[in-house]
């Protein structure tokens, strides 16, 4: 456990659950997870990495980890991505998006004008790009861990030139005031966030989408089209994939591939049955609801259409002969 995380794991069956996100206070994560009502209650444990997150919620530190995973910019997650994938046994329970306002923070009485150094996470650095080469070309930029990290980080600092980039949750609890509002070069930037656990796998809603991670049989032409033709014979619709390096050697690739539906779902099991069946190893990342506004929409229409079909199958078996 690192020096962020909070101490004397309680082993009381009764006891508050437990939800490891990235620290400090003021995280994009917390943002995210404030978000859920039913998870918004439970005690936070911050690390310093999300992959200290994950690795926590394998150990049994916490009930729950909320990380980021993807990022609508910059692309994959690839710290999450590859401790999901290589690292650690756990599943995904749900999936969480929200837009990402970054803006610019400073001590009170700073000016845009003072500003001779930035402070941020380099991802959220990289998505303010535009802002920063046009009104702080000559500014340097610092790393941290987070966005929240380097926050505090300018609150404590007795320096009058240093200014961060953030959310206005952590700029409320560090006592900065915001000098330059949604600095990000796309309005639309969202971040995907996954709330994972050892073990279970969430019931089928009905608007769900299933993890995977696919290791080639053998590195030969074609061998990634023979993957795809399995879900697209099935008519299995894609959300995301990418490769990773599998770590064992150069040219060793694996695919990260999200696709909609569960595992429950019969056309969904039977094409990870014939992957495995055609000598591909797998790794299962989970079945859950998938995110979005229209989910819940989505799911209520898919049990009406449930109902109704059988509905209509028990009135043709009712017309049975005995």
């Amino acid at each position: 456990m690192n020096d962020l995380a909070q101490p004397n794991v309680p082993t009381d069956a009764a006891r508050t659950p437990r939800v490891g996100l990235l620290g400090p206070r003021g995280t994009f994560a917390e943002q995210a997870l404030l978000t859920q009502p039913d998870l918004a209650d439970h005690q936070r444990v911050r690390y310093a990495t999300m992959a200290d997150v994950l690795r926590a919620t394998e150990d049994g530190e916490v009930d729950l980890g909320f990380v980021a995973i993807e990022n609508s910019i910059e692309g994959t997650v690839n710290v999450t991505s590859d401790t999901l994938a290589f690292d650690v046994d756990l599943l995904i329970q749900r999936e969480i998006v929200i837009p990402i306002q970054q803006h610019l923070m400073a001590p009170p009485g700073v000016a845009l004008a003072d500003v001779a150094a930035v402070a941020s996470i380099p991802v959220a650095t990289a998505q303010c790009w535009d802002f920063l080469h046009k009104h702080l070309p000559e500014a340097v930029t610092q790393a941290f861990n987070s966005t929240a990290e380097a926050a505090e980080a300018v609150s404590r600092s007795d320096r009058r030139d240093l200014a961060a980039i953030g959310n206005e949750l952590a700029a409320s609890i560090y006592g900065l005031e915001v000098i330059a509002r949604e600095i990000e070069d796309h309005p639309e930037n969202e971040t995907r966030f996954v709330a994972v656990a050892p073990g279970v796998v969430p019931a089928p809603t009905g608007h769900d989408k299933t993890s995977i991670v696919v290791f080639q049989h053998e590195d030969a032409p074609g061998s990634l089209l023979a993957i795809l033709q399995q879900f697209a014979a099935r008519s299995i619709n894609l959300s995301n994939l990418q490769s990773r390096p599998t770590k064992k050697g150069l040219g060793d690739y694996c695919f990260l591939i999200d696709l909609e539906g569960h595992v429950a779902d019969d056309v969904v099991a039977d094409c990870l049955k014939v992957l495995r069946t055609k000598g591909h190893e797998l790794k299962f990342l989970g079945s859950y609801p998938a995110a979005g506004d229209h989910g819940p929409a989505v799911r209520e229409a898919q049990g009406d259409a449930e109902r109704a079909a059988e509905g209509w199958l028990a009135d043709i078996r009712g017309r049975i002969t005995p």
